[in-house]
């Protein structure tokens, strides 16, 4: 059976084809059905109310479809929830599909077969934002139960990520897990270049902001084991094991420089970007004596060589003698 209540914007400048999905969505029993016939209209009505699901044209002048996504997204970011975002296409291929759901979107619809498949996809795409909503307001809860305990000094309350302590815990067991079963050890630190930069024009308010969307990202851009920590005003440290050293290389975290790098982030200030610096080491079960306070260290020293840079820098840890 259909919520009456989900939140359903429709995107299109042919006034005929919306005419169509909100009729066949009024005749489904949905109620809260919004309009838009340019994507900038959609994005200030999505400001000013969030929508739960968004069916847009893929093709349309001035932003098309796949940027909307994206701004979608960038919202989406800064005020952690979710929007499922529909494409109507006349386009085919794996290809062209492919780069669209790298950009973010969740579904399409294929304008020849609309009238089978509009409600089918609505239907799903209730379930899953449902679903996702949900865990997003028990994270904001678990978070803020988090950030309760920080007597305990292991969570960072601003971002609601583990803090320093935090990190040489975990890093410290994972170094023991290597020591223990094979396999390597990576540690990357994350600096924000231009952090101070964005206080002095922007203020702290700002500031906070950007760490918070930061985490965020970052959150969204490493594997569930990976270990994410704030370590420092600017700084974030995350710890990951894996099995081959191909997956310890820089390159293999060059989805994370661009990630904070080459998409800005929302504020109230409007989208600003950051420049971060990335410094990785790796022990593997070969490096003795390898432990959490010096690989920390060694790892943060070498944090000014990636901003002069502007790649990721390789750290050799020292040999035990």
């Amino acid at each position: 059976m259909p919520n009456p209540q989900l939140s359903i914007m429709v995107v299109d400048d042919t006034k005929f084809s919306s005419a169509v999905i909100g009729h066949t969505l009024s005749q489904a029993g949905y109620t809260d059905i919004r309009f838009a016939s340019s994507a900038m209209a959609a994005l200030a009505m999505h400001e000013e109310r969030a929508a739960s699901v968004m069916v847009a044209d893929w093709l349309m002048p001035e932003m098309d479809g796949l940027q909307l996504t994206t701004r979608i997204r960038q919202r989406d970011e800064q005020t952690n929830h979710y929007t499922y975002v529909m494409l109507l296409t006349a386009r085919e291929g794996d290809n062209v599909l492919g780069e669209a759901f790298d950009r973010g979107v969740d579904d399409f619809i294929s304008k020849s077969a609309m009238n089978e498949q509009l409600l089918p996809r609505i239907y799903a795409a209730d379930r899953i934002t449902q679903l996702i909503n949900r865990l997003l307001d028990e994270n904001r809860l678990l978070a803020s139960n988090n950030a309760q305990l920080e007597e305990h000094n292991l969570v960072d309350s601003l971002t609601a990520l583990g803090n320093r302590r935090y990190l040489l815990q975990r890093l410290e067991d994972a170094l023991q897990q290597v020591e223990s079963r094979g396999g390597f050890c990576s540690l990357l630190v994350l600096g924000i270049q231009n952090f101070d930069e964005m206080g002095s024009r922007f203020g702290e308010t700002v500031q906070q902001e950007l760490l918070r969307g930061i985490a965020r990202r970052l959150q969204q851009l490493v594997r569930p084991m990976d270990v994410i920590s704030r370590i420092g005003a600017n700084t974030f440290a995350i710890c990951t094991v894996g099995d081959s050293a191909d997956d310890c290389k820089p390159n293999s975290f060059r989805r994370l420089h661009d990630g904070l790098n080459l998409k800005a982030f929302k504020t109230s200030e409007g989208y600003l970007s950051v420049r971060a610096g990335i410094s990785v080491s790796t022990v593997d079960r070969n490096d003795q004596g390898a432990n959490a306070d010096t690989m920390l260290q060694q790892t943060e020293q070498h944090l000014s060589q990636a901003y002069a840079t502007n790649l990721i820098t390789e750290v050799r840890m020292p040999q035990v003698v």
